[in-house]
């Protein structure tokens, strides 16, 4: 939890996304990457294509949240990359999941 969350109780972003944005934020957590490595890294998580009509109108939604920056690598292809925000709602998330693993909590 970041500082400014734990001073105003204010609950992370994270808990509002789906399961498939968190785990393209996680997936960028690790380094920058190009639409077609997120494609790639995401399918061998589900096992199963990933569309890209799916994928992209998720990038795009977490970069209009302000968790992830896009910036053009050449003329056909961009690099995502996480902001400090993309990288708290992260954290966040792994600490939720742990606290309820730990404590039980529901």
């Amino acid at each position: 939890m970041s500082e400014a969350q734990s001073i105003t109780g204010e609950q992370s972003i994270a808990r509002e996304l789906t399961a498939f944005q968190n785990n393209i934020l996680v997936i960028l957590a690790k380094e920058p990457m190009y639409g077609l490595a997120i494609k790639r890294e995401l399918e061998d998580y589900y096992g199963t294509e990933v569309n890209h009509g799916r994928l992209y109108p998720n990038l795009d939604e977490l970069v209009d949240l302000g968790l992830v920056e896009k910036s053009e690598l050449d003329k056909r292809t961009n690099q995502y990359s996480l902001t400090d925000d993309g990288y708290d709602a992260v954290l966040d998330g792994i600490t939720w999941s742990l606290s309820k693993v730990v404590t039980g909590d529901d």
